[in-house]
């Protein structure tokens, strides 16, 4: 048999073994794919939005229908659906008032972390200072103090310098305790950018601030857009803390809500619209900032 057959046979050989059955783990991948498990995700999908669309409904129904029966009496009776419980929301001077007090503390406090979280996450990544290890490993360990903890001693802090029950002591609580995980997060995503891009943009004659604003911030957009959803998220729908440092007389839409439901046990013509509407927010953000959110999340997956 000469060179030139056995090399043939051999490509034949490995031909076959290429078209021997696929393994176990190839096969499920195959199927991942498929109608069944696509079909699998909408049921899961429909199912985890369940209670978004119950409030919703129950919002559309007047008190003595919601007192009745359940929310899914609606597709049975499409003609029980009412926009009158928002008439009254509207007219609800506390509820529409906590909404803006919440907009007044969750957006300062999402701004504040993102702008101050990526100077940070910038200069742990790529300025040399003193400690810059040692005091990165004390913002890592920030990450695992529980709010909970830090209740009592921030309380009489805030009370000694006139912060308590004030809109800027709950912007600042939440800027504290949102600023480790944001420096975290930038710092890591900043330390995957090439070296050559910032050295390039440093022999053009780039300083460190035209460098932050010109290279890192346009590459770490979709990181710095995951951050703000969820520091918006986790500001929005707070409650603890809200309630324990908020004003009483203008509280977030959460403590409000709260508070109609202790003293008015039967507002179900206000509690529900409330609530659905302070949910609407929060999913319009994420909707917004969709994109650079699935793009941030990539982007990490991959690096």
């Amino acid at each position: 048999m000469t060179a030139v057959e056995g090399v043939v046979r051999a490509g034949g050989g490995a031909g076959a073994v290429g078209r021997a059955r696929p393994s176990l783990a190839a096969r499920l991948v195959a199927r991942a794919g498929g109608g069944a498990v696509r079909v699998f995700l909408v049921l899961v999908a429909l199912f985890w939005l369940m209670p978004s669309v119950g409030l919703l409904l129950s919002s559309l129904r007047s008190p003595q229908r919601i007192g009745e029966s359940g929310w899914w009496r609606v597709f049975a009776e499409p003609a029980q659906i009412t926009f009158d419980n928002y008439g009254r929301l509207l007219s609800n001077g506390k509820v529409m008032g906590s909404l803006l007090t919440t907009a007044e503390i969750t957006v300062p406090a999402t701004v504040l972390v993102v702008v101050i979280g990526a100077l940070a996450g910038y200069a742990f990544a790529w300025m040399d200072f003193a400690g810059r290890d040692g005091w990165f490993l004390v913002v890592v360990g920030l990450l695992v103090v529980p709010v909970q903890v830090a209740l009592i001693p921030v309380a009489k802090l805030f009370g000694a310098v006139g912060l308590f029950e004030t809109t800027a002591g709950v912007i600042l609580f939440h800027t504290a305790f949102g600023l480790p995980f944001a420096v975290f997060l930038l710092r890591n995503f900043f330390a995957e950018i090439p070296r050559e891009l910032l050295e390039a943009a440093r022999l053009d004659g780039a300083g460190e601030l035209r460098l932050f604003t010109r290279v890192v911030l346009p590459l770490g957009g979709p990181a710095i857009a995951s951050l703000g959803i969820f520091q918006f998220l986790w500001v929005w729908n707070d409650m603890l803390v809200a309630l324990i440092f908020a004003d009483s007389g203008s509280p977030p839409i959460t403590v409000a809500l709260q508070q109609e439901v202790r003293q008015f046990g039967n507002n179900i013509d206000v509690l529900a619209p409330g609530a659905f509407l302070s949910m609407v927010v929060p999913l319009i953000v994420f909707f917004a900032f969709q994109r650079q959110f699935v793009s941030g999340v990539m982007a990490g997956a991959v690096k």
